[in-house]
């Protein structure tokens, strides 16, 4: 078993009755909060579990670039990150080149994650737009290699439908730049992304705030995934509990919606 394999999650947020949501199926994992949350950009280390833990998510992405990938360092991320209680998604952030992105996802898998993975391939330093032609690339080695493949994307139909094609588990289109903050830019291509796409929709960057969550939800998505929102925030475990009710809330209307139909 991988030493970052994850288990069953539970939540310290027991005040607010949550009530039932089908789980979030993704290849063979379930998932019960259709909310994913990143670990960078916090203040501390303490500060991070709180808001992780008041966000309800259970799975949680890690750049592996950017952390210590030695659990035993206690001030790194994962000496934190219990897998018993997170889901850990490594993740291919700052990557320029499908080659650079390939090398970090052996790296990861190599340091004892399972073979999950974000995949990100930067085309733009500016922005951090992705790079879709080096991203699909990337993504078919990838595949082809074992790897369960989240691809972070722009919010281009073709490019989405290319990457279910080559095997990806779940499609992340950017709801606008990361860190911008600006919402959904563009409602109508999530919508047709979701429409079109059999697997797994999960909006990327760019969510800012709790009604920004409530409007990726409302195009029929099955996630929202931040990192900015949150670690940014003055108070960043209110913001996370602010944004789990927010999904959980929009999750549960899009599902009783589509059974009424």
């Amino acid at each position: 078993m991988s030493r970052f394999q994850t288990g069953t999650r539970s939540s310290s947020y027991t005040s607010w009755e949550e009530a039932d949501l089908e789980p979030l199926r993704i290849a063979d994992q379930e998932f019960e909060s259709r909310l994913f949350v990143g670990t960078g950009k916090y203040a501390d280390n303490n500060t991070m579990m709180e808001a992780l833990r008041a966000s309800g998510t259970a799975m949680v992405t890690v750049s592996v670039r950017r952390v210590d990938l030695d659990r035993t360092q206690s001030e790194g991320i994962l000496f934190h990150l219990d897998p018993d209680e997170f889901f850990l998604l490594p993740n291919t952030a700052g990557c320029y080149t499908a080659e650079d992105a390939i090398r970090y996802a052996r790296l990861a898998r190599a340091a004892g994650f399972n073979e999950w993975l974000k995949l990100e391939v930067i085309g733009d330093e500016a922005t951090l737009v992705p790079d879709t032609q080096a991203t699909l690339e990337a993504a078919q080695t990838l595949v082809d290699e074992g790897f369960k493949v989240m691809a972070y994307t722009n919010d281009d139909l073709i490019t989405a439908l290319r990457l279910e094609d080559v095997g990806c588990v779940a499609v992340m289109p950017l709801a606008s730049p990361i860190g911008s903050g600006l919402g959904i830019v563009n409602p109508y291509f999530i919508r047709e992304i979701k429409r079109r796409c059999e697997v797994p929709i999960i909006v990327d960057a760019g969510v800012g705030t709790a009604s920004d969550a409530c409007v990726a939800m409302e195009q029929g998505v099955d996630g929202v995934l931040m990192n900015t929102a949150i670690a940014a925030a003055e108070d960043p475990v209110a913001m996370a509990h602010a944004m789990r009710l927010a999904t959980r809330k929009l999750a549960q209307q899009t599902a009783a919606t589509a059974t009424a139909r």
